[in-house]
């Protein structure tokens, strides 16, 4: 994938030390890292797939109220 916004730093050698990317990319980088992470629990995997399924849900503010967090 090459992305016009993504820039690459290098040293005075030419070498590339880091980059600069969109928090947007950046935080979809994140998202995949988690689930990859939460995918090798076959547990987590099981649960992840129930709830993909489910297709419904409460609203954030319902379930903060259900926990006592609000």
């Amino acid at each position: 994938m090459l992305d016009p916004q993504v820039q690459y730093i290098s040293n005075d050698k030419g070498e590339v030390t880091g980059v600069i990317l969109p928090v947007q990319l950046w935080q979809s980088i994140l998202g995949e890292l988690e689930t990859q992470h939460l995918l090798k629990s076959d547990a987590m995997r099981q649960r992840l797939l129930e709830a993909k399924q489910r297709g419904e849900g409460i609203a954030f503010e319902t379930a903060l109220t259900q926990l006592g967090l609000e």
